[in-house]
């Protein structure tokens, strides 16, 4: 491609950078190697390839990012193709990830993508730290929480001060039907995703002595089909495929019977899509604007061009179009990334692990998973309980049941968290407020 090309594909971007103006940031020098930067060594990595996934690797590499990454576990299904742009009907099976990248290189000269089909816990401390930025498109606070807790662990404190060159923005965006929202965050030194994270609900999960015995809803309904019939009856020998038309019909007829059983109304069959799908409603406009914002977040943050968004934007299209930005406060005691044990209060002598458990699970600051909970106790290392190894798990069941104080834990005991929702562990204090008891 010819020398006149390539400088008028660049021209509009070349003014930006190559001139000052005033929104530039105070550290904003003009100059030619900004662009150059931007062509050949700017390294960006794109988490999830999905309806935000698609907009994103499309408005970067347009934007001249030519060294992209995308990771993302998950093939390509019918129900994708509606908004997901970079698929086709005949890419239904493949990776996500390899089919986006596949599409974006041939389309655009000079770009780069580079797919990688696995989950986000497969890479580890040395993949991550060769970006210079890093975009979440995900639909899970699960992965959000792992890929924040990753970033922060990357850091390098010395003498208790933030080494700033070991900081990867993290900018991340998120959309649910008309609404959306993007943000920028600077691991160590905004507010994170754990600083924040009562802003997302807690997972709908329903109780399985509800949906067996107590229906209320229609989804009661539905859960019970797909949790407890599906693997009785065994109806077409495997497992739910949600976009098979057989299974949903399938789990619609039961779950209505169950329902004219208990009398509930409102069960549908998009309804029961939904639930067997868990599917977050997706407008391919509202993701579109979300990772234009995403996108222009990260040319600013990769030229210094013009002052980052700070921090948090919120956009509604439900009447209209509206939206307001905000600044997410950094939160002190933060379990992710304010380098301090969680307090966790503690007002009743009889309360058990398995209720220390239960409140790390529903607490809307640390909505934890599967939490396992080590300790020192003296000097000594103690597993106190683990769900995931299915040996130490039958070993610790016993100390479920016994208060904290029976297994040694004391005012100011810390205790050592492992989860799925962080690579890291957390460390929690341990606050006892209640009196005559040697503690």
């Amino acid at each position: 491609m010819g020398s006149d090309h390539m400088h008028r594909r660049w021209s509009n971007l070349r003014k930006v950078l190559e001139r000052s103006g005033p929104f530039c940031r105070p550290d904003f020098e003009p100059s030619t190697e900004t662009l150059q930067f931007l062509l050949d060594n700017c390294k960006i990595l794109v988490v999830g390839a999905g309806g935000l996934g698609c907009e994103l690797l499309k408005n970067l590499a347009l934007m001249g990012f030519r060294q992209i990454h995308v990771i993302d576990m998950d093939t390509i299904e019918l129900s994708n193709l509606n908004r997901q742009f970079l698929f086709h009907h005949k890419d239904i099976g493949s990776s996500k990830a390899e089919v986006a990248a596949k599409f974006v290189n041939n389309r655009i000269p000079g770009c780069n993508v580079i797919s990688h089909c696995c989950k986000i816990q497969d890479k580890d401390e040395e993949f991550y730290r060769q970006f210079h930025i890093v975009i979440c498109g995900l639909d899970s606070i699960v992965a959000r929480r792992w890929i924040n807790g990753m970033l922060l662990s990357l850091l390098i404190y010395e003498n208790g001060e933030l080494d700033r060159s070991s900081v990867i923005p993290m900018i991340d965006g998120g959309t649910e039907g008309f609404k959306g929202n993007a943000r920028v965050i600077l691991p160590g030194l905004t507010a994170c995703i754990e600083c924040t994270l009562d802003l997302y609900p807690p997972q709908v999960t329903y109780p399985l002595c509800t949906i067996a015995n107590t229906p209320r809803l229609p989804e009661h309904c539905i859960e019970y089909v797909k949790v407890i019939q599906w693997p009785k009856e065994n109806p077409f020998d495997c497992a739910i495929d949600g976009d098979d038309p057989q299974h949903i019909n399938w789990i619609y007829e039961k779950s209505n019977e169950r329902a004219a059983q208990f009398g509930i109304q409102g069960l549908t069959y998009r309804l029961v899509q939904g639930v067997v799908k868990n599917i977050i409603p997706a407008v391919a406009s509202t993701n579109a604007v979300i990772a234009a914002t995403c996108a222009t977040e990260a040319f600013k943050l990769a030229s210094s061009c013009s002052a980052s968004l700070n921090n948090y934007m919120v956009l509604n299209n439900v009447d209209g179009i509206y939206t307001y930005t905000y600044e997410a406060e950094k939160k002190e005691d933060c379990v992710a990334c304010s380098q301090v044990p969680k307090e966790i209060k503690i007002n009743n002598p009889k309360f058990k692990l398995k209720d220390l458990i239960e409140l790390l699970c529903e607490r809307s600051d640390l909505q934890m998973k599967n939490p396992g909970l080590t300790t020192y106790i003296d000097g000594k290392n103690k597993t106190l309980y683990m769900q995931t190894v299915a040996s130490i798990e039958e070993r610790t069941r016993e100390n479920l049941t016994k208060t904290l104080i029976e297994l040694g834990l004391r005012n100011d005991s810390e205790i050592n968290v492992a989860d799925i929702t962080t690579p890291n562990t957390i460390v929690l204090k341990l606050k006892f407020l209640y009196c005559n008891i040697d503690v």
